[in-house]
């Protein structure tokens, strides 16, 4: 897993995770903004992604590789903020449960933790994500697809070739995580045991899977509030990152010190 590191501030340290078929270059602008505010900043690229080494197909992946990888960091940097949109907020959210007293906050977009969905209560928002197929036939079909579920009709075509290049490049490692996060069946009652503060944010048009995830886990953990970002989507952290950023910065400089 290749590392973006700069250590030079003296403040807490703070991870931030990628989603799904982008790398922590997403975060550059705000790994920026937090060494400018003395904090330490870690951004991985994770398995397959960015500078890490190709993850080949057919090797099986499981999200739960990565959480590994992020446990085995935060057991090296102290206590640490986490910073993840999407597939990086799940892999935040099961290193956390696994390195409690680590953890000072996590600030979350859109975490696709889908096991807190109640098949019955939550049967609406459950359906748009069985409707999907995701049958390896054609990995190009697959990508439209995934792509346009989060960001909307059109969000594939609409995306600059270069970063089509890149989600080709890893479209196994993207495939191989999401049928395993979406078969993930971690329950709401098992996150309740997550006493830092949550700081989750979701865009006003996120479909629904994701707006009632954030929901769920912001009703029933014990220290958790939502921030909701007019007009934008799933894809807020890459099209709209200074509203996401600056949500993010206020409320990691107000997360009180505890330990």
């Amino acid at each position: 897993m290749a590392l973006h590191v700069a250590t030079d501030g003296t403040g807490d340290a703070v991870l931030l995770l990628h989603s799904s078929g982008f790398s922590g270059r997403q975060w550059k602008r705000l790994a920026a903004e937090l060494v400018a505010r003395g904090h330490r900043t870690v951004v991985p690229d994770l398995t397959g992604h960015g500078e890490s080494p190709p993850w080949p197909e057919p090797m099986p992946f499981s999200f739960h590789d990565d959480v590994g990888e992020i446990v085995a960091l935060l057991r090296g940097l102290g206590r640490t903020h986490l910073v993840a949109h999407s597939y990086g907020g799940l892999v935040a959210l099961h290193a956390a449960l696994a390195e409690p007293t680590t953890v000072r906050s996590l600030q979350l977009f859109d975490p696709v933790a889908f096991g807190v969905l109640d098949p019955v209560a939550d049967r609406d928002a459950r359906q748009p994500l069985l409707a999907l197929d995701h049958t390896w036939d054609d990995p190009e079909r697959w990508l439209r697809m995934f792509v346009d579920f989060w960001g909307g009709a059109g969000a594939w075509d609409a995306l600059r070739e270069p970063v089509r290049t890149e989600f080709r490049r890893v479209a196994w490692v993207v495939y191989a995580a999401v049928t395993s996060l979406v078969a993930d069946t971690t329950p709401l009652a098992t996150y309740r045991a997550l006493a830092c503060p949550v700081h989750i944010i979701t865009g006003e048009t996120s479909p629904l899977p994701a707006r009632r995830v954030d929901e769920r886990l912001v009703a029933n953990l014990p220290d958790a509030h939502l921030d909701v970002i007019a007009g934008a989507g799933h894809l807020a952290p890459i099209t709209q990152p200074e509203a996401v950023n600056r949500l993010m910065l206020d409320a990691i400089t107000l997360t009180p010190h505890r330990g």
